[in-house]
């Protein structure tokens, strides 16, 4: 198992290589850049000249990369052209945010994808299987950015029953700890606070959660249907076993090892691709402040933030290969 994590880890190195070179490279061939941004189309080609060289981006391309390079290194990730302050700390203010809307998506997609796949496959060619599979097509068709605006104008605006944009309301003063609102909120002992942040988070949640939710119910079902077919479940069918014991010990741990593995991949996709969502409900995480980056060309964010999210990644994918043998004990990492 050391060994297995250690070696995972090594692997790292070379692909954080080989993403920094190829990431700043495009970075550096996008059009215009943070010149454009901080000055707008009335710049003259001098003050363009001076921010450029005073940024260092007049330098050959090779030689910012070294820079960049010697600073990542030692843990420096530069700082940012638009607001000045450090990209480690611009990262760290607003990952909470990114983290609790993760976690909302994932509550949503699991509690309601596992289940319904489960059902949709124990009644295979019902109606509810049917309305499983179409809605899980539909869910993957319907772009994020649409389903976003639909239900905050339905849900927010016209019925009025969850807050429209945001993390919490600003006319609450809440006392903040961790920087995750809904966790801040039970510390505290500020429950109204805590309950505010939740209801903030359910309409971006349940957005997030569209296409993910759609893939679990879809794997979920898939992997279902192959477990009863096997040899093993009649077996125990034959033995007398209940059907209760019958899908927990031998269908659900058994189907689970595939869906474990598409949620590892979702996890680390929620975490870089809120993108949408946030900007949809002016929610202010990492995806909403990677937006504005690459309005105003800001490469340091766009770099160090997108490095970050990669090493966060790579670690969730680690969890999960580390979760199969608790899953299922026949699976052991060598």
């Amino acid at each position: 198992m050391f060994r297995f994590i250690v070696r995972r880890l090594l692997q790292l190195i070379p692909t954080l290589l080989g993403l920094s070179l190829l990431l700043f490279v495009w970075l550096h061939r996008l059009p215009g850049g943070p010149e454009t941004a901080l000055l707008g189309e009335r710049g003259t080609p001098e003050t363009r000249a001076m921010i450029r060289r005073q940024l260092g981006l007049d330098q050959p391309l090779w030689v910012q990369y070294g820079r960049f390079m010697k600073r990542l290194l030692r843990g420096d990730f530069g700082s940012s052209i638009d607001t000045k302050q450090p990209v480690l700390d611009e990262f760290l203010a607003r990952f909470p945010g990114t983290v609790e809307l993760t976690v909302a998506a994932l509550i949503f997609a699991i509690g309601i994808g596992i289940p319904l796949g489960y059902l949709a496959a124990r009644r295979r060619a019902g109606w509810l299987d049917n309305l499983s599979v179409g809605g899980s097509l539909v869910a993957v068709c319907v772009p994020i950015f649409f389903l976003g605006y639909l239900v905050k104008q339905l849900f927010a605006v016209k019925l009025g029953w969850f807050p429209p944009t945001g993390r919490q309301d600003v006319t609450i003063d809440a006392t903040r700890v961790t920087g995750f609102y809904v966790l801040d909120g039970m510390l505290t002992g500020e429950f109204d606070a805590a309950w505010n942040a939740i209801m903030h988070l359910i309409l971006p949640g349940l957005t997030l959660a569209s296409i993910p939710l759609a893939i679990i119910v879809r794997i979920t079902r898939a992997s279902v249907l192959e477990v009863l077919g096997e040899d093993y479940v009649r077996t125990a069918r034959a033995k007398g076993l209940t059907e209760r014991r019958i899908r927990g010990r031998h269908v659900l741990r058994n189907a689970m090892l595939p869906v474990v593995t598409v949620l590892g991949l979702l996890t680390g996709g929620l975490l870089s691709g809120a993108v949408l969502t946030e900007t949809v409900f002016a929610f202010t995480g990492i995806g909403h402040f990677i937006r504005q980056a690459i309005d105003n060309r800001d490469y340091p964010v766009m770099m160090g933030f997108i490095m970050i999210i990669a090493v966060i990644y790579v670690l969730v994918n680690l969890l999960v290969d580390l979760s199969y043998s608790l899953i299922d004990p026949r699976v052991r990492v060598r």
